[in-house]
């Protein structure tokens, strides 16, 4: 599918689709993967799994009912092998996300939903906006679900040898779900790689954190606003959430920094970066105490700037891309009220997706671990960048630009 013509809800299901790689790696069943050969039937496979859907506690009569007349899909496999993850600049991928029409959208659905947003705050103290940001990128408010069998997906993905752990543990949590009677087959209609409902769970959290908000004993992602909220804050806190606190807040820099310092791994107190002559966006002086707060450079230190405090880790936890993770907590401070990003438009010098490959090319040869060559400057490429930004004298923000490939081409 071409990069520039996908969909924002398209850009936002293949974000979340980096939690399934982290879980794979996990399991030692990730991208190195990719390329194994699948023996036996499908048929074969199914008629084993429902046996062991059956040890698992799963009722024949659910079994049944479920798995009637699944087929394996080729079209997914073919879709899971293909490395389709984005590798769009923090500039052009935010406006496709952050869009004022989502912004706006947030905030009406907050004042219609107003009960169970206080519920959910009294309850779990994650914010509104918070849960908002989410349900906007993952599925434009349940308009962007997706239009596959969650079903068959994961049988497919289950029966695939990429990743078959992952995937047969996800489709038997998906049949506890119906066990449980909360939704039908029928309304398991989702994402290719069987995320589920308006917010995009896999299966086993779906089942783990799901709440049931609106009385009505069930819990049902696809269709109930209260559940989706209750279920989201619920799991938001199982991350790691801190009632009271803020998640990220965009910032003005000075002319000079210690750029090397602007890494999500290092933490200072907001005092320190306010001693550095770091200010809120607006120029207001920043609160100057204790609060540990890392800086983020996602366009590198002339570009937007960030400070993320502890309630970003669970932006992290929730999907693996800091750009996707950026430009979450960024769109619900918008919700919440805050102005338009700064520093985004500006004349930003990016490298093309072949050169950043370069970059990882260069980075290899000289011993760095960036990970697969992709284009996708992530935290391993990002630190490898930083390193050779000190070499050569360059601000030491890792953001990787034509000029330190240059330096790197010439040695």
């Amino acid at each position: 599918m071409a990069r520039l013509v996908m969909s924002n809800l398209v850009y936002g299901r293949m974000a979340k689709l980096l939690m399934l790689v982290v879980a794979a790696a996990a399991l030692g069943t990730g991208p190195a993967l990719a390329d194994c050969k699948n023996t036996g039937s499908f048929s074969r496979w199914f008629k084993g799994f429902k046996a062991e859907a059956l040890a698992a506690g799963i009722s024949e009569r659910t079994i049944s009912i479920a798995l009637r007349g699944i087929e394996l899909d080729p079209k997914i496999i073919r879709r899971d092998r293909r490395q389709g993850f984005f590798a769009q600049d923090f500039g052009t991928f935010s406006k496709k996300l952050a869009t004022n029409n989502r912004i706006t959208n947030g905030r009406k659905k907050i004042k219609k939903r107003n009960t169970y947003f206080e519920r959910a705050e009294n309850d779990y103290g994650v914010p509104p906006e918070v849960i908002t940001a989410f349900w906007a990128l993952e599925s434009d408010f349940g308009s962007g679900m997706g239009d596959y069998s969650i079903l068959r997906a994961l049988a497919t993905l289950a029966y695939d040898c990429r990743r078959k752990e992952l995937f047969t543990g996800e489709l038997i949590e998906a049949l506890k779900i119906l066990d449980k009677g909360w939704v039908k087959p029928s309304d398991m209609i989702g994402s290719w790689a069987g995320e589920m409902g308006q917010t995009q769970f896999l299966p086993k959290h779906y089942l783990e954190h799901a709440v049931d908000y609106d009385d009505d004993g069930t819990r049902n992602l696809f269709a109930s606003d209260a559940d989706i909220i209750g279920t989201t804050a619920a799991f938001i806190k199982h991350l790691g959430w801190r009632r009271g606190e803020p998640w990220i807040q965009e910032v003005r820099v000075p002319p000079q920094l210690p750029w090397e310092k602007a890494d999500l791994s290092i933490k200072l107190p907001r005092s320190q970066w306010a001693e550095w002559g770091v200010t809120a966006a607006d120029g207001n002086p920043l609160k100057s105490d204790d609060l540990p707060a890392s800086l983020l450079l996602p366009m590198g230190h002339k570009g937007p700037a960030f400070l993320a405090y502890p309630n970003f880790n669970i932006y992290v936890e929730w999907n693996n891309s800091l750009t996707y993770c950026i430009t979450a907590a960024y769109l619900a401070t918008r919700i919440k009220g805050a102005g338009s990003m700064q520093g985004r438009d500006r004349k930003i010098p990016i490298l093309s997706v072949d050169e950043a490959k370069q970059v990882q090319r260069i980075l290899t040869k000289r011993g760095y671990d960036v990970g697969k060559i992709d284009g996708i400057i992530g935290a391993k490429t990002r630190s490898a960048v930083k390193e050779m930004q000190i070499k050569y004298g360059l601000p030491a923000d890792s953001f990787p630009t034509p000029v330190l490939l240059g330096h790197l081409r010439n040695g």
